[in-house]
């Protein structure tokens, strides 16, 4: 009885052992499993074709990036660059197609190449110049960035439409950016499971020195993993650039992170000699699942990087346990029979997965429709003032009209915005309202609506090449001139002034760039003897007022895009501000006009944000209700001085 006692005990402890290995081997899969359900049973909107589909093609840059990273960090490198190295290929692709007059393929090769230079580049500071890999790419980082913004001016370059098909569909319904992270994952799936470098790489990562003894030439080898990198950044820049209509030089800004995140909670280890092509692309999965499903469920932008933020942190947690729990490392060499139980598992998991989705979808059949209008608002950012109030004067707009509003914020990304746009479309919105981070980027995630028969309405910035129902807007330009004239009448028509420009590559930026020009051209004796981009932050605006206070002690003047880089400059200015070196800023937001009051800042060229707000969301119920609106609604900018800030409402 004993020993059967003791056999029965073995059984179960093995069936529980193998019950643990399996989530442990396997628990990127898992997560992504209890994701898709939670989501499904969560929001009736997530398990449909379309949005489906819309996952996918969120999830396709991000994984070709993660591709070209997961071959770094099984080498036990790391790699910072790829975000800024996909934006410098695209932009070398858009520039040498339109403005140097290159054949499109041969522009495409070019773009590779490229990213290959970069990539060759990082190899050979970190192998023959023994800089860290985190060091070497932080500087790539910084050089393609710097070098996309040089090529470019600072303004996105519309692609040609060959390029842009990329971004198209296949036979009406297959998303080309879904086509292109298949293939992509496929070729890094040989390269690493059936290729001499890919054993190399696992073979470096798991012990450097060793792997040099064995007679590998180790410095070579990272060149070439490197070079892999920037290609597949190449590629993924491509896509991104292919799905925006353009090139944008501050495309895939923070990409890196989530691509190195990808890869932590595919189940790569960050200390080198696991990972696999397979558990990147549930990396990248899992991260748009709950990008698109906490956009579907309206919860704020801020808290998504709360959540994304412990995912990943779960992640490496998990793979700690996992290794010391000695669970089966993504290495080259794997058995046939451990490829084997691997597709079975994945068979498996994709069985039970439509088997529960398909259950769970029934919670919402035959639910009852909201009487309430539904409209979505994506928002540029929610870091600055200005939107915060276009957001409150739309909600509570919405509130007064009985409309449910759904915002989100872009975070001045226009690729996550089109992927919100895109999440809009499909998830059954009533109207959308856009305030587009690029008035070119947004066009095809605009059409797409279109198509879908759904009422756009643009605020504070026009979307370019798409039908909208109505533009609901300040004059930027008329605003910028308007600044001008301030700041030259308060001088009396001379002196030396600087300007503090906007993000480069905004349509704000650009508009209220040219209203200065043109304000300015009427004061001969205005010398306008600095102009630096501070892209909108009151930190920046205040770093780069203080440089320039080094090489012009002497201004007599500042204008600023925005009041928050206004207010930067006045704390560089300290004393000075208000009294020696008056200040004009635009937008009139709240923290602008205590300035205006107390003295320090001149002037602001006020927009009325809330008013913004309201009028879009008011003009978005009409177009869905199928009433008539007028195609442009002028909100009037107004100068608000020290004289006229106490009548001033906003």
């Amino acid at each position: 009885m004993a020993t059967d006692t003791l056999k029965s005990t073995t059984g179960a402890g093995a069936a529980s052992g193998g019950l643990r290995r399996l989530l442990l081997d396997n628990g990127a899969l898992t997560a992504l499993i209890v994701l898709v359900v939670a989501m499904s049973v969560l929001s009736g909107d997530f398990l449909t074709t379309d949005n489906l589909l819309n996952v996918g093609v969120q999830a396709a840059v991000t994984a070709v990036l993660a591709f070209g990273v997961t071959f770094v960090i099984v080498s036990a490198g790391i790699d910072l660059s790829v975000g800024s190295v996909a934006a410098l290929s695209a932009t070398v692709l858009a520039w040498s197609a339109t403005s140097a007059g290159v054949p499109v393929f041969a522009a495409v090769l070019l773009a590779i190449a490229t990213g290959v230079a970069c990539g060759l580049i990082n190899g050979i500071l970190i192998s023959y110049g023994k800089l860290p890999p985190f060091i070497a790419t932080l500087a790539m980082l910084s050089v393609a960035r710097g070098l996309s913004l040089v090529i470019s001016e600072g303004s996105p370059i519309a692609l040609p439409g060959s390029v842009s098909h990329l971004g198209d569909t296949l036979g009406g319904w297959l998303p080309v950016p879904v086509l292109v992270m298949i293939v992509m994952g496929l070729i890094a799936a040989f390269v690493l499971g059936r290729t001499y470098i890919g054993r190399s790489m696992y073979a470096i990562g798991g012990n450097e020195e060793a792997a040099r003894l064995s007679g590998l030439r180790v410095k070579r080898q990272k060149l070439a993993i490197y070079a892999f990198s920037g290609v597949f950044a190449a590629v993924a820049g491509v896509v991104l650039a292919a799905r925006l209509s353009s090139a944008q030089p501050q495309a895939a800004d923070g990409y890196e992170l989530d691509a190195i995140a990808a890869v932590v909670i595919g189940g790569a280890s960050l200390a080198g000699g696991t990972g696999k092509a397979s558990g990147t692309l549930i990396g990248a999965l899992i991260l748009a699942v709950l990008r698109n499903g906490l956009n579907l469920l309206n919860v704020s932008a801020f808290w998504q990087q709360v959540v994304i933020g412990v995912v990943i942190a779960l992640a490496v947690l998990f793979d700690t346990l996992r290794r010391k729990a000695g669970a089966t490392p993504g290495a080259a060499g794997a058995s046939q029979g451990g490829k084997g139980r691997q597709a079975a598992t994945y068979g498996l998991a994709a069985v039970v997965t439509v088997a529960i989705v398909g259950a769970t979808s029934f919670l919402h059949n035959g639910s009852s429709a909201t009487s309430s209008p539904k409209m979505g608002l994506s928002l540029s950012t929610l870091n600055n003032p200005f939107f915060v109030q276009i957001r409150a004067g739309a909600q509570a707009e919405a509130k007064k009209l009985g409309v449910d509003l759904t915002v989100t914020d872009a975070q001045n990304d226009a690729s996550q915005q089109a992927n919100q746009l895109q999440n809009f479309t499909t998830s059954g919105l009533g109207a959308i309202i856009v305030n587009p981070v690029d008035s070119d980027a947004a066009s095809n995630s605009v059409k797409a609506a279109g198509k879908a028969d759904i009422p756009v309405v643009a605020v504070d910035r026009v979307v370019n090449n798409a039908k909208l129902d109505t533009l609901v807007a300040s004059d930027n330009v008329a605003g910028g001139e308007l600044a001008a004239k301030s700041i030259a009448e308060k001088l009396g028509g001379k002196g030396e002034i600087v300007i503090l420009q906007g993000q480069a590559g905004t349509s704000a930026a650009r508009e209220r760039a040219q209203g200065f020009a043109n304000g300015l051209k009427a004061y001969p004796g205005i010398k306008v003897v600095a102009q630096q981009p501070a892209d909108f932050d009151r930190t920046k605006g205040l770093d780069v007022m203080s440089n320039l206070l080094q090489a012009h002690p002497d201004v007599r003047g500042v204008i600023a895009a925005n009041d928050e880089m206004a207010l930067g400059a006045i704390k560089a200015l300290g004393s000075k501000a208000g009294k020696s070196v008056p200040v004009v800023g635009f937008d009139g937001t709240p923290d602008g006009l205590k300035a205006v009051e107390g003295g320090t800042l001149y002037a602001s060229v006020a927009q009325q944000p809330s008013q913004l707000g309201k009028i879009a969301v008011d003009n978005a119920l009409r177009a869905l209700q199928g009433k008539k609106v007028e195609e442009t609604v002028k909100v009037p900018v107004k100068v608000v001085t020290k004289e006229n800030v106490a009548g001033f409402s906003g």
